[in-house]
């Protein structure tokens, strides 16, 4: 009897994902460990392997498709010995649907300026893919204005390209309007990027934040570093963010207190310091974790931190790679930014905001001379972290950044 391939859950929170691309096509053979699809999640797109051997007898849910539900049936992978006729037995898995809603009509004539959209007739529908009627929705295109090509008039996604191409203005709802707005282009919002609006909202709105401050001396730091870059003939290149992970982890055991989160109206605080950290990625950002960084070393945190990067550009992450950790980290250093404040990454506790380290004016025993400053903000969550365990956190970071030595030994 053919093997039902099933919407895998690639993460806890994960309860829909989209079909990127099918690795493996109808009659191709497959061995367990075989990239056999890419699905995108809401923290990333992964690929998904084959646990069991035979041969893909039958593509259920085409490459492209969006919300298809954990556990669905994909594909069907026919055993040893099984032909196309075992298929017959089985029922086709329905693609996924959504709610469609009335939304405007593209304007025929392409315009630089107010586009009126067009309200659709009440209780009319129109039989499009998930996809095509996701494409739809997010270019405010009524369904009903577009001839389908698709099996018995299904309107695809090429359909919905070629309503596109029609016009250069996507109509927007009129109270959004003022008449005067220049042409415009519509971007679509992938599921990294809607997780993270909606993290980020019941952050802000949810999480009572506060702010510290401080200053710390890097001028020590960076002649460590530089000295250490100097004697490693190019078998590794370590980076101020590498001692910044390591004197957080470190900071971390010296003040348990701040390692911690809010769970169901509850504190939990971790033996472990894994920090998160903060990496860019096309169309958002996520945080890889570096575990137990308070019993590394400096060596192995950089290379780790370069090998998680790289996969997080990627999209290969691992579930295990980027949840689970216990502080945040976001070094906007390198890009030029002086402080900022950054928001917290629930359900912990507390995120470090990092900026660049700069020459700065400062005085030292009566007189002004310079030093080369990076200013970090801690971001707390003020039901978890009271303000003197925030500063004493502070505290023992800037002493660690200021004396790295006391990190190497």
């Amino acid at each position: 009897m053919p093997i039902e391939i099933l919407m895998p859950a690639l993460s806890p929170t994960m309860t829909e994902g989209n079909l990127v691309k099918w690795h493996k096509r109808e009659g191709d053979a497959v061995k367990a460990g075989d990239v056999i699809a890419e699905i995108e999640t809401d923290k990333a797109t992964m690929e998904v392997e084959a646990v069991d051997e035979g041969r893909l007898g039958k593509i259920l849910v085409p490459e492209g498709t969006e919300q298809v539900k954990v556990n669905q049936v994909i594909g069907l992978l026919l055993e040893e010995g099984e032909d196309a006729s075992a298929l017959d037995k089985l029922s086709s898995a329905p693609l996924p649907q959504k709610k469609e809603e009335p939304t405007p009509v593209v304007s025929d004539k392409k315009q630089d300026l107010k586009v009126v959209p067009q309200p659709t007739t009440p209780g009319s529908r129109s039989f499009a893919s998930p996809l095509a009627r996701r494409m739809a929705e997010g270019a405010q295109i009524n369904l009903q204005s577009i001839a389908g090509s698709g099996p018995r008039g299904r309107i695809i996604k090429a359909d919905v390209e070629k309503a596109l191409a029609q016009g250069s203005s996507i109509p927007i709802p009129s109270s959004l309007l003022s008449g005067y707005e220049p042409a415009y282009d519509i971007i679509p919002i992938s599921n990294i990027r809607k997780v993270i609006a909606k993290r980020l909202i019941e952050a802000k709105q949810t999480v009572p934040h506060f702010y510290l401050t401080v200053d710390c001396e890097i001028d020590n730091l960076l002649k460590v570093r530089e000295q250490i870059n100097g004697r490693a003939e190019g078998t590794y290149k370590l980076s101020v963010n590498d001692f910044i992970i390591k004197a957080c982890a470190l900071a971390l055991k010296k003040v348990p207190e701040a390692n911690a989160s809010w769970i169901n109206d509850q504190i939990y605080q971790y033996k472990s310091a894994d920090v998160s950290v903060a990496v860019a990625i096309d169309g958002g950002l996520i945080t890889p974790v570096v575990r137990q960084a308070d019993t590394r070393g400096l060596v192995e945190i950089s290379n780790e931190m370069k090998d998680l990067a790289s996969k997080a550009r990627a999209g290969k992450l691992k579930p295990a790679e980027f949840q689970g950790g216990t502080f945040s980290l976001s070094n906007l250093g390198m890009y030029g930014v002086k402080e900022f404040s950054a928001i917290i990454n629930p359900p912990q506790g507390c995120i470090l905001a990092v900026g660049m380290g700069e020459e700065r004016p400062v005085v030292k025993a009566g007189l002004l001379t310079s030093a080369t400053i990076m200013t970090c903000t801690l971001s707390v969550d003020h039901r978890v972290v009271d303000g003197a365990v925030g500063a004493h956190f502070l505290k023992a970071f800037k002493e660690l950044i200021e004396n790295p030595m006391i990190m190497i030994l």
